[in-house]
């Protein structure tokens, strides 16, 4: 099993752009890990405290994934930190060199992750 992450920010809170931030976000992940539906074992969601019209959940179900398990949590609030974010953590099953994980942050929140070894997309 490995897991992948991602994160992307919204401009307000809507539920259309919650919804199709996520759909992105997730779609960029499975194709640039060249996942398929029956390696997912789950997805865990976490947004920020200031979004609430739609759990990131529903955006995967309208992709198919409607017999995969999902969480959605709100993200611990620290001061200063990022706002209108929707992140994910991905378990899949299967076997991966960390190295070749392709994590995807998109929009505001490729600043989350600079390191060298996550992988940003715009």
């Amino acid at each position: 099993m490995f897991s992948i992450r991602g994160a992307v920010t919204v401009k307000k809170n809507d539920a259309n752009q919650i919804i199709e931030a996520t759909k992105s976000m997730v779609s960029k992940i499975i194709e640039k890990n060249m996942l398929k539906d029956e390696d997912i074992i789950s997805f865990i969601f976490t947004v920020t405290r200031d979004l609430d019209q739609v759990y990131p959940g529903r955006a995967v179900r309208d992709l198919g994934f409607v017999k995969t398990s999902i969480l959605c949590l709100q993200e611990m609030y620290v001061k200063s930190s990022l706002k209108k974010c929707i992140r994910v953590m991905i378990l899949a099953d299967g076997l991966k060199d960390k190295n070749k994980i392709k994590h995807i942050y998109l929009k505001e929140a490729t600043n989350l992750r600079e390191d060298q070894f996550f992988n940003t997309q715009e």
